[in-house]
């Protein structure tokens, strides 16, 4: 009896044919819900990406913004000349402003007027220089540098005046500068004059002694607590004190007569310390006549055109005092301010 063969669907003899292979299920198709939270996703993610890269280019700006501002400030604050050379203005009348008191800070400071005094004079189209003047006095130091500064460039351009033009006032170290001038021109009621010499304070002596307050003061040197507001003005101090105003009021009086020469008529009381109207300064010979800048710039100069030379307060000082950072120095200087001569 012969075997019989079972074929296995392995083998390929059984019916001469193998089955097809069986077709590969392709994967289940992604759920609605789950095409929803990828496409939330992705917005999220660009949405994020575009924010960051919004907020790097605004940041960028800004700085870049920030930075222009600072280096035009400090170009401005130290003058830079941008094109390279020297900038020429054309045919003008140089403006210089002095308004307020005459110190070591502000428009009446030596350290400001002479800077831009040199300006005005190099400036090849400037034709003359106008002082434009209005000032109570104050210190014969900072008068006397300007003033000496005036005489060297007078000097060095001659070909160009310098005028003063004098507002409401200009009185006594601010007509030591206008002294120094060509020529004066006022308004007929400005207050010109007060050629004197002052050193002014207070002395608490007799009401300390009054109270029964006791001034210990130890000093290394007989003359160091002089002039203090605490201690009796010896007899000695006084006329210590009294000399050296002297001095200092016939240095004024010798600048104004250099100034004027034989145009001042003197009279006993013109170096007395009062003052007068521009009307009766003319007649004295304190000044030489009416004018304002415009009239001087456009009848005298004859050149309207005015450029104003005058050095401005710079932003770095404007926000020193608003942070309030000159104080401490303010009353230092108070301090110190109470006892030096004054012309004023």
């Amino acid at each position: 009896m012969s075997d019989h063969h079972i074929p296995k669907s392995g083998d390929s003899d059984a019916g001469g044919v193998n089955p097809p292979p069986a077709t590969p299920v392709p994967p289940a198709a992604p759920t609605t819900a789950g095409n929803w939270e990828r496409a939330v996703l992705e917005k999220l993610v660009f949405a994020t990406l575009k924010e960051q890269k919004s907020a790097r280019r605004w940041g960028i700006f800004f700085k870049s913004v920030t930075l222009l501002v600072i280096v035009v400030a400090l170009a401005t604050y130290m003058d830079v000349n941008w094109t390279g050379s020297e900038e020429t203005l054309g045919r003008h009348t140089a403006l210089i402003e002095i308004e307020g008191a005459i110190e070591s800070e502000g428009s009446g400071a030596a350290s400001i007027v002479i800077p831009a005094l040199n300006k005005a004079f190099s400036d090849s189209g400037s034709v003359a220089v106008v002082l434009h003047i209005n000032s109570p006095g104050g210190s014969p130091v900072q008068a006397g540098m300007i003033v000496d500064e005036m005489r060297r460039l007078r000097a060095g351009y001659p070909s160009k005046p310098l005028y003063v033009v004098v507002d409401e006032i200009c009185a006594s170290g601010c007509y030591y500068i206008a002294a120094g001038a060509d020529r004066i021109y006022v308004n007929k009621a400005s207050i010109v004059g007060s050629i004197g010499v002052l050193m002014d304070g207070f002395g608490f002596a007799g009401a300390m002694e009054k109270v029964g307050v006791e001034r210990r003061l130890l000093t290394a040197g007989e003359n160091k607590g002089f002039m203090d507001p605490f201690s009796p003005l010896t007899d000695k101090h006084r006329q210590y004190a009294q000399a050296m105003l002297d001095e200092i009021h016939q240095q004024f009086i010798d600048v104004v007569r250099a100034g004027r020469g034989k145009r001042l008529k003197e009279t006993p009381e013109m170096f007395s310390g009062l003052f007068w109207t521009g009307a009766r300064s003319i007649d004295l010979g304190l000044a030489d006549a009416y004018g304002t800048v415009d009239s001087v710039a456009r009848d005298v100069v004859r050149a309207e055109d005015i450029i104003d030379y005058t050095t401005h307060e710079g932003l770095p000082e404007r926000v020193l005092k608003k942070f309030g950072a000159a104080m401490g120095a303010g009353a230092i200087k108070s301090a110190v301010e109470s006892v030096k001569p004054t012309l004023r």
